[in-house]
């Protein structure tokens, strides 16, 4: 601590501004190297664009066709990284991808390579031969997953029955879905503070300026405080460049495309899939995926320049768009905006482009440095871009920069260290019934329920078993299925909670499932009311809260 004219000063050798993934992913990493280091987030960890992708851990294919196959490298090796070291909450994911032609796009990718603004409108089955077999290539790096098959028209459609019978061929290659993005980004952060007990986490704090070369914070509870650092890594995403001009640094370094998302309440699509994703060209040649998602059909994306992330939501037209796509893909379903259950939509914090599609945006990242001024005394690094999947890789590569910098050692690689619920997980089928009826007789909770837990919170459901084992008790929520009160009470006396949305919306999957009601919303808000004091006021606006984001922007109505 300092003390200057503005105030009491604390001082960290890193200050991230941002929890998205890529924040708290450099905020692990740089506190394993033993920095003592401050993550601040406006609002809550995750809670952002890193809450609005595809939910895929994949390897990027379609990089494949732009040429970007450094990026493709990369993201294959992470995506097998991340099925080691998050076993907890990603698992491969078995993709088809039809194609309804067999020559077309072939040159028009050619011309894409040598740099063609323009992609390719129709992927034909050559094109998608040669596209697998490359993607197994830049998958061997720590493979984990089976090498892809490929299939003429009369076997295509025995594999996947439901689709068009227009297709001509088909492949099935091997990526990955992860469960809980939100609870991932929560638990990168835990890891940091385990890490070092010198680090802090804020979040729902406000940055409000800088005062003689320290940044000045309002914390929950309209508290003011005054932190310094060396380094300031901004790491916000789409509010990159409001954040920069904040910090007295000017230009425009993000361009950002919006990306939109529905879940379907379908068990004849989900049933039909087989536990597939189906990676298909929409009737535009624009991309567009599904797959079963904790139950339902996820549905996405689109790709669609925008800047404004605090508005973002899933339009009408997209929706359209969405049902339109299922309709020509999968001719014998019915598909309406009745089966909608959620919606989302994000920024993508791509780098500022002039490219005319945006389909073309490179989705690789950079972390731009500049370097102190006189009334600046800090340097800022920005973390540019990035994909979900990349967010260790580059974590490393900005955590070996600022390391550099301050002269010091890397003390511990993240590459192969599992995060938060992954560490000693159960992998396989013997092994995790061992854990569940271990945990079990140890507890004295049901199987089932054990099971459950694991499966939410992998090896960390230890800490959650004792509680509910223990004086919280095993009373049920009454109108929520499958979680206790004591489970409620955990998370929020244990995950750094500040609002009803933090439990509802990121540490658990209930309101992207569609799992509330008027009735279970008002009960896990009473559990959350008890154990961190609100008062029957800030309980009541907690309800009107989630429930006027969550009809606003998800499409949810309870």
């Amino acid at each position: 601590m300092t003390d200057t004219a503005a105030g009491t000063v604390e001082t960290f050798d890193v200050i991230i501004l941002g929890a998205g993934i890529n924040g708290a992913g450099l905020f692990r990493d740089l506190c394993l190297q033993g920095l003592k280091c401050l993550i601040v987030d406006k609002a809550d960890f995750g809670s952002g664009t890193s809450a609005a992708p595809s939910r895929l851990i994949h390897g990027g294919i379609k990089y494949l066709e732009t040429g970007e196959l450094g990026l493709v490298a990369q993201s294959t090796l992470e995506r097998n990284l991340l099925l080691r070291n998050a076993p907890h909450c990603v698992e491969p994911l078995p993709t088809f991808i039809p194609s309804f032609s067999m020559m077309k796009g072939a040159f028009a990718a050619l011309r894409t390579l040598l740099g063609s603004t323009t992609a390719p409108r129709s992927r034909g089955a050559v094109l998608i031969k040669i596209g697998l077999a490359l993607y197994d290539l830049y998958g061997a790096r720590h493979r984990v997953m089976p090498k892809h098959q490929f299939f003429f028209r009369r076997t295509a459609l025995k594999e996947m029955p439901e689709i068009t019978p227009r297709i001509v061929a088909g492949g099935i290659y091997y990526d990955a879905k992860i469960s809980r993005p939100e609870r991932l980004v929560w638990e990168l952060v835990r890891d940091g503070l385990d890490a070092n007990p010198d680090a802090r986490a804020m979040n729902d704090t406000t940055l409000l300026g800088q005062e003689e070369g320290a940044l000045r914070l309002r914390d929950p509870r309209g508290t003011e405080q005054l932190v310094r650092a060396a380094t300031v890594v901004n790491g916000a995403g789409p509010w990159i460049d409001h954040v920069n001009a904040t910090l007295g640094v000017a230009g425009k370094l993000i361009g950002g495309t919006k990306g939109s998302h529905i879940l379907l309440r379908h068990p004849e699509l989900v049933k039909s899939l087989k536990g597939r994703m189906i990676y298909f060209e929409a009737d535009d040649g624009r991309i567009c995926l599904v797959y079963d998602f904790l139950g339902l059909a996820l549905v996405g994306s689109t790709d669609i320049k925008a800047d404004n992330p605090e508005t973002v939501r899933c339009e009408e037209e997209e929706i359209d768009y969405f049902l339109a796509s299922l309709r020509s893909l999968l001719p014998k379903l019915d598909f309406g905006r009745e089966q909608i259950v959620y919606a989302y939509s994000g920024i993508r914090p791509l780098p500022a482009s002039d490219a005319s599609n945006p389909g073309l945006i490179s989705r690789d990242h950079s972390a731009p440095v500049v370097e102190p001024t006189g009334s600046r005394p800090f340097s800022v690094i920005s973390l540019v871009g990035g994909k979900w999947t990349t967010f260790r890789g580059f974590a490393e590569e900005v955590s070996n920069t600022i390391l550099a910098r301050m002269g010091r050692p890397r003390r511990i690689s993240t590459q192969m260290l599992p995060i938060g619920g992954g560490r000693d997980f159960p992998v396989d089928d013997a092994a995790r019934r061992a854990w569940v009826s271990g945990r079990s007789a140890k507890t004295g909770l049901p199987t089932a329920m054990v099971d459950a837990l694991l499966g939410r919170y992998g090896t960390t459901a230890d800490a959650v078993l004792a509680h509910i084992g223990g004086e919280a008790g095993v009373a049920p929520l009454a109108h929520v299925d499958g979680y206790t009160r004591a489970e409620i009470d955990w998370i929020a006396r244990n995950e750094m909670v500040e609002h009803l949305a933090d439990i509802v919306m990121r540490r658990t999957t209930l309101a992207i499932e569609g799992r509330l009601s008027v009735a279970g919303l008002d009960e896990i808000a009473t559990v959350a009311a008890s154990a961190l004091g609100w008062h029957e006021r800030r309980r009541a606006e907690e309800i009107a809260a989630v429930t006027e984001h969550l009809t606003a922007f998800n499409r949810v109505s309870l």
